[in-house]
């Protein structure tokens, strides 16, 4: 457990003193996509300082949200069942997350473990009931299929043959799942460039993926 206490008793107040800690959630973030190496964290949250990387998983298996598990090649880490209680918390919070997003700093940084759970935040399983497909999209130097088996969803690392769709896009593609730009015309002014397979499907796309954007109001106090 990380040393900060708020001395309240709330369950609220347990839950930021177990994973409230600067890194914490992201580190939790990318091991619901997997089990990872250390050095598969590090390169997936390439600024967080190896002291603190460190730290953080100490605190997280402390508190039973992490534990280590051997494998032939090594040790990797893994979340508990615990800890994969969080997974709805972290869909949760990228949601409302997302409806606040704008534009992305000169070093931001898109990541495989990051744009699987962005898209698994964005996944509709109503609107894809019924549909069985695939997509492959290029995100920078991310690649990702995305599969869908009506209602399901599964996130894997680079590309598959037979893909309804392959598409690349930048940050962008955030403007389509919010419904801001039609998939018309993402593909007419370039936000999406189609690399091969049906165009009409990136209106499946968009149906599946979306989620609100628009900011709360903000009151003036």
């Amino acid at each position: 457990m990380a040393a900060r206490t708020y001395g309240q008793y709330c369950g609220v107040v347990t839950a930021l003193e177990l994973v409230g800690e600067r890194w914490a959630l992201l580190i939790v973030r990318d091991l619901l996509v997997g089990p990872r190496r250390y050095s598969d964290l590090k390169a997936g949250l390439p600024r967080i300082p190896t002291n603190i990387l460190a730290t953080r998983l100490k605190e997280l298996q402390a508190a039973g949200v992490v534990r280590r598990v051997p494998l032939a090649h090594g040790l990797v880490y893994d979340l508990t069942e615990y800890g994969r209680g969080l997974e709805d918390v972290v869909l949760a919070l990228g949601r409302w997350g997302f409806r606040a997003m704008g534009e992305p700093g000169a070093d931001d940084v898109v990541t495989p473990d990051s744009m699987t759970m962005a898209f698994r935040t964005a996944f509709r399983p109503a609107a894809a009931a019924g549909w069985v497909g695939t997509f492959v999209v290029h995100v920078g130097d991310v690649v990702l299929t995305l599969t869908v088996d009506d209602g399901d969803l599964t996130v894997t690392r680079g590309p598959t043959d037979g893909a309804a769709l392959t598409f690349a896009a930048g940050p962008a593609i955030r403007e389509v799942i919010a419904g801001r730009v039609s998939p018309d015309d993402a593909v007419r002014t370039g936000v999406v460039h189609v690399l091969d397979g049906d165009p009409a499907a990136l209106t499946r796309f968009a149906e599946i993926f979306h989620l609100e954007a628009e900011p709360a109001p903000v009151v003036p106090v």
